[in-house]
């Protein structure tokens, strides 16, 4: 990824890579290690909002501005709007979505509305293939705005998958958390964003499920 080419600001992606990649906690959940480049865009987009506490760091255009330009992303200049938003959260959820199916989700349905709502940010980012002047191929928005930032996560998701680490990026397996975290196992057998929380919770359920079982 090169970042949005507007036709009048050309901003360079700035490398997000940190043990924390949101803006929440001073730590990834579980003692995890963020996601490396191209995916920690991915993740920390999605990361944007935490189910359990119902916190939301995208809920206006200046906040949804002030993300994707300290990305560089987006030129500092441009106006967003409540729609941009919206088309932001929907694309945020969509990918969610996804990283579900990579931690074995088996919701088809929810599957096949994030591939119809990701198709069509592609479509209005005009997401497409050029050439640097090193010759590789790399894909890219051609608009600019809220729609080129977004087509730059989806970019950034087609990198992922080139390089073969689009299925470690998961979304937790507790369905009231649902965090995007980097599953560095070398099986990839990772489930939960924390073992100590989230997967300690699904042992708790599943024991009281089957002692009610017993019981019944």
């Amino acid at each position: 990824m090169r970042g949005v080419n507007s036709g009048r600001t050309r901003c360079t992606l700035l490398p997000v890579e940190y043990r924390s990649n949101n803006p929440f906690f001073a730590a990834e959940p579980g003692g995890r290690d963020a996601a490396p480049r191209p995916l920690a865009l991915v993740q920390a987009f999605v990361n944007t909002r935490e189910a359990e506490r119902g916190w939301e760091a995208l809920p206006d255009p200046e906040s949804l501005r002030r993300w994707f330009t300290d990305r560089g992303i987006l030129a500092g200049s441009e106006p967003l709007s409540e729609a941009d938003v919206r088309r932001a959260h929907e694309a945020r959820e969509a990918l969610r979505a996804l990283l579900a199916a990579n931690n074995g989700g088996d919701g088809r349905k929810a599957r096949a509305r994030a591939v119809e709502t990701l198709n069509g940010v592609a479509a209005t980012a005009g997401l497409g293939l050029r050439f640097g002047r090193d010759g590789r191929a790399i894909l890219g928005p051609t608009t600019g705005g809220a729609d080129g930032a977004l087509g730059e996560v989806l970019a950034a998701v087609h990198a992922g998958m080139e390089e073969g680490t689009w299925g470690r990026l998961k979304a937790c397996r507790n369905p009231g958390c649902a965090w995007a975290f980097y599953d560095r196992s070398k099986n990839r057998s990772g489930r939960w964003c924390s073992m100590v929380v989230c997967g300690n919770r699904s042992k708790t359920r599943t024991y009281r499920g089957r002692k009610i079982a017993r019981g019944a």
